[in-house]
């Protein structure tokens, strides 16, 4: 099934997850394994090298790979075997030393670490890019006019500038969550059989030590075969980051309704046409984006489920992580992709955006004006006078100004001109433009 990566994937973890990088990465661990034992005096350097120089996926039968892992569970014991043929054939002494005291988990485990941590690169980058598109779009519309919508109603005015902020907030939020991962949430899988490298005697944390270094991944405190919460994080923090992307996507395709016409996706031929309606221009990267969100609760939950594994081996809970993680780091980087996308070219109709905040004649303005008259009658008796106030300019269709404005409730309060500065959208958009400020410094600091 390829027809849709192009809809949900993207090239770059398509790479780190593909079968090449999966028997790629296990045969790393192996080269590592040799190198590490010949470095601790286990296997002799001779045999290490001789092992190392053939662990190239290129070596590798896939064919024949994929249909033994149908037989033997896994697809680390029929690579072994391909494996040892291959050294076998120009060093026999060699071929005794593959996989010396190591299990099919800590290969595949070790070789998905060595995967995630590709991927993670990836979409840290992804991510530091699309901060720096949302701080400059946050700074740009810092001062820019529209309504905020509430139970998806009109709200109050606030500013288009601290909606972009509040995206960018959250995406701090991931950086900091993936810096986490990519420094101490990957972690080396060697444990031999059952956890305790009983095969290599008491030279088993040494070759553990070695082998780390070798890899350049943590070592942990010890084996972690049926401890699964390294995995549930790292697909959980994606998972997370991929829900943010489809907050942002969601707002977007609100805003890009015919009715509200405040934002488009960038336009380029061939994209969000309809086969039918050819005036038709969906947000189709929205759409994408939104599905991948959509899956990852599935995904995550799959996961999550496989967590409780039995003793000191898991079993079919721990074979339902190989294709969930992969997808789940795929339909996020593909997200992170098209949001970038979104997000550069992402059109704003700030006209739209000043004529919708009138749309109702000045009813946004309601709690600004109750505020206003709260100080001489009390919070409760200004609610209530602009309650009916506004249930009046609603029904006769007039401005709220102008029904305040022959209220003697108000005016015994308020001058007209002092009810007519109210209704400047640029007035009673509170500390918005500060806590712009406060995101767009966190974002410079983190930057540097």
């Amino acid at each position: 099934m390829t027809l849709l990566d192009g809809l949900f994937g993207s090239d770059a973890l398509a790479t780190a997850f593909s079968d090449h990088a999966r028997v790629q990465c296990m045969l790393d661990f192996e080269a590592a394994l040799a190198r590490a034992e010949a470095r601790v005096g286990v296997i002799p350097e001779a045999a290490a090298q001789a092992i190392a120089a053939h662990c190239l996926a290129e070596n590798i039968n896939f064919a024949e790979l994929a249909q033994a892992a149908g037989e033997a569970g896994n697809l680390a014991i029929p690579l072994v075997k391909q494996l040892t043929a291959l050294v076998k054939r120009d060093s026999p002494e060699a071929a005794r030393y593959i996989h010396w005291g190591a299990t099919s988990q800590d290969a595949i485990d070790t070789g998905l670490m060595l995967q995630a941590r590709e991927g993670l690169k990836s979409i840290a980058a992804g991510t530091d890019q699309l901060c720096e598109l949302l701080a400059e779009l946050a700074d740009r519309h810092r001062a820019t006019p529209m309504v905020a919508r509430t139970w998806m109603q009109h709200a109050i005015p606030t500013v288009f500038g601290f909606k972009v902020a509040g995206w960018l907030d959250a995406m701090h939020r991931h950086r900091r969550r993936l810096q986490a991962l990519t420094k101490g949430g990957l972690a080396l899988q060697f444990g031999g059989a059952a956890g305790t490298l009983a095969a290599l005697g008491d030279r088993g944390l040494a070759v553990s030590k070695a082998l780390a270094e070798e890899l350049q991944l943590p070592l942990p405190d010890l084996p972690w075969h049926t401890h699964r919460d390294r995995v549930l994080e790292i697909g959980g923090t994606l998972a997370m980051l991929t829900g943010s992307l489809g907050k942002i996507a969601l707002d977007v395709a609100l805003h890009s309704q015919t009715e509200v016409g405040e934002l488009a996706e960038p336009a380029k031929p061939g994209r969000g046409g309809s086969s039918t309606m050819p005036h038709k221009r969906n947000p189709v990267h929205a759409s994408v984006i939104l599905a991948a969100a959509e899956r990852m609760p599935g995904l995550v939950a799959t996961m999550l489920g496989a967590m409780p594994q039995e003793q000191e081996r898991g079993l079919g809970n721990w074979l339902a992580e190989w294709e969930t993680l992969p997808e789940i780091f795929r339909l996020n980087h593909g997200a992170l992709e098209r949001t970038v996308i979104v997000i550069k070219g992402l059109e704003v109709h700030t006209g739209r955006m000043l004529a919708n905040l009138e749309l109702t004649r000045g009813l946004v303005f309601a709690e600004a004006a109750a505020m206003a008259l709260a100080p001489h009658v009390g919070k409760g008796e200004a609610h209530t006078i602009l309650e009916e106030a506004s249930e009046s300019a609603a029904r006769g269709q007039q401005h709220l100004s102008t029904v305040l404005v022959a209220d003697s409730r108000v005016t015994a309060h308020l001058s007209a001109q002092e009810i007519q500065r109210i209704f400047d959208p640029h007035a009673c958009t509170g500390e918005a433009e500060r806590f712009i400020d406060r995101v767009l410094e966190t974002h410079r600091t983190r930057s540097n």
